[in-house]
């Protein structure tokens, strides 16, 4: 069996290189046609293939993320206005990820979005924007680009350094990026807290929760550790330095749904990528990429979809998100797969592993509104 988190290994810049392979990967997806990236390819040294296991599975990540992030983008209008509430997205281990220079290029942008990460890809990161003149431009002429430590500050976009497992430091960058709690923030996190020990994971979820008054958590990880499948997984990442310190405290949908709601969320609700990918991504977009590669990798496939974990949403009626919340939430609805969390596994009888999941949280203030589950 594969080692508990106590005594498992996690090398900080092991981790940090996973980002250059995740960046990799949706150049990949990018080339093969599978997905639209301008600006992945200029933080990418060397493109290389992926196989279409991997490229169907970064597309079901893209995809499902990109929907959801529109539906919150596109809540919220302001009674007998024409404009759309101010609203955040704060991006934690944000990598190389290039969402907001998309949300740029068609005109979906947030009224601020913040990347953090380690200092050691936010300095390469800032350096590629200063030195690439089509990402300088998207920040604006005005911004503050230092390479040296790690920072890019312009209007609606704050790039900083942190380490995430320090909460007064994530305090004085919040100050720094004049983030306001009070407004709707998505907050993402994609493959973060699988990776810092569960007391961090739990500090931080439980931070969020009593920070933003309106928001939506977005969380996208490896579950079940203990089957061959997870075991191997776990294994091979442990090998490069990459130990997932925070499986074993989480290792299933149900509880991956407890920490949210141990830490004040007050509704979670958890989901395997291979429900997502086949209920809530696209009908016609499945279709289209599904024709881009041979395919013939069904079996493997269904393991790895069925053990990752994708996100976490919490909200307020302030400011229209309930009508945010509610709109994805009915989305989801439709595809007649919203019920509390189930593994895979045991729905079926059979044992899956450790791959994504996705995870639903929502949050109401209803002792003071009394908001429904419904609402």
């Amino acid at each position: 069996m594969a080692k508990r988190a106590a005594d498992s290994y996690s090398n900080t810049a092991a981790v940090q290189a996973t980002n250059d392979d995740a960046s990799a990967s949706k150049l990949s997806c990018v080339n093969k046609g599978y997905i639209r990236d301008d600006y992945v390819h200029l933080f990418v040294r060397k493109p290389v293939k992926r196989s279409p296991i991997i490229n169907r599975g970064y597309f079901a990540r893209w995809a499902v993320l990109r929907k959801l992030l529109f539906e919150f983008l596109g809540s919220g209008m302001n009674a007998g206005e024409n404009n759309q509430i101010k609203k955040q997205i704060l991006s934690l281990g944000a990598g190389f990820d290039t969402t907001y220079f998309q949300l740029k290029d068609e005109g979906k942008a947030p009224h601020l979005y913040v990347e953090l990460d380690f200092k050691e890809v936010t300095s390469k990161k800032a350096a590629l924007i200063d030195m690439h003149h089509q990402l300088k431009e998207k920040v604006g002429s005005e911004a503050s680009i230092s390479r040296d430590k790690g920072e890019v500050l312009a209007d609606d976009y704050k790039l900083l350094p942190i380490d995430l497992r320090d909460l007064q430091q994530l305090d004085d960058v919040m100050d720094l990026v004049n983030l306001d709690f009070s407004l709707p923030t998505f907050i993402i996190a994609e493959c973060v807290l699988i990776y810092i020990d569960p007391e961090s994971s739990r500090s931080l979820v439980g931070w969020a929760s009593k920070k933003f008054s309106s928001a939506i958590f977005f969380l996208y990880e490896q579950i079940h550790p203990y089957d061959a499948f997870g075991e191997q997984m776990i294994r091979n990442l442990e090998s490069r330095g990459c130990g997932l310190l925070g499986i074993y405290s989480t290792p299933t949908l149900k509880a991956k749904e407890r920490l949210f709601l141990d830490q004040g969320w007050q509704r979670a609700a958890a989901w395997d990528m291979l429900n997502i990918y086949s209920k809530f991504v696209d009908a016609q977009e499945r279709r289209r990429i599904e024709r881009l590669e041979l395919f013939d990798e069904f079996e493997e496939w269904n393991m790895m979809q069925a053990r990752t974990l994708l996100r976490s949403l919490c909200c307020y009626r302030p400011y229209g998100m309930s009508r945010a919340c509610s709109r994805i939430m009915a989305s989801l609805r439709r595809t007649a797969w919203l019920a509390p969390a189930q593994d895979h596994h045991e729905k079926h009888g059979y044992e899956t592993n450790s791959m994504p999941t996705v995870m639903l949280v929502r949050r109401y203030m209803v002792e003071k509104l009394g908001i429904t589950d419904d609402a």
